[in-house]
């Protein structure tokens, strides 16, 4: 019976992100340690038709990763996409890049729990995977559930306007 409702749950929730996706673009980015997690999320965001830009890396090679953290800061901020999705291997570096802009919001997002409370509570705009510490499939879900839920406004906005430097 559990068996059921979660897959029920699971086709209703792709259903909407589905038609929900269809007005978003997605930035995403990492580095060599996040780089099959990455691939991963690509095919998935492919599969939903989801129309995202890959800010790299492109390969397993070491790199650094504010080398693709900062455009694609720069490219939410601008307006340019609407999400994006970062990995490295603990989430934490490439997190830190990029709340170094004013209009970033990244969350560190290690489960499906702390995704959608980055949405909802604090309108997170950008999700921090940390690849060396979670399964491709729960990335995926991550990755879903972050792209799928809205800010809850309200109380919330009160504290999300407190946060910019001014």
């Amino acid at each position: 019976m559990v068996d059921f409702f979660n897959k029920r749950n699971s086709l209703i929730l792709e259903i909407y992100f589905m038609n929900r996706s269809l007005y978003m673009k997605i930035a995403i980015a990492c580095d060599h340690a996040a780089f099959k997690t990455k691939e991963h999320l690509k095919k998935i965001l492919d599969d939903m038709k989801v129309p995202y830009f890959d800010f790299g890396t492109h390969s397993e090679e070491s790199c650094d990763y504010p080398d693709f953290a900062h455009p694609l800061a720069k490219a939410i901020e601008e307006g340019k996409y609407d999400l994006g999705i970062t990995l490295c291997g603990s989430g934490n570096g490439i997190n830190m890049v990029v709340n170094k802009y004013q209009k970033i919001r990244g969350a560190l997002c290690w489960n499906t729990e702390i995704a959608k409370l980055a949405r909802t509570h604090n309108n997170a705009n950008v999700c921090a995977i940390p690849a060396r510490f979670v399964r491709l499939e729960d990335a995926e879900k991550i990755m879903k559930v972050f792209l799928n839920t809205k800010f809850e406004g309200g109380r919330h906005q009160v504290r999300i306007d407190k946060i910019p430097v001014r």
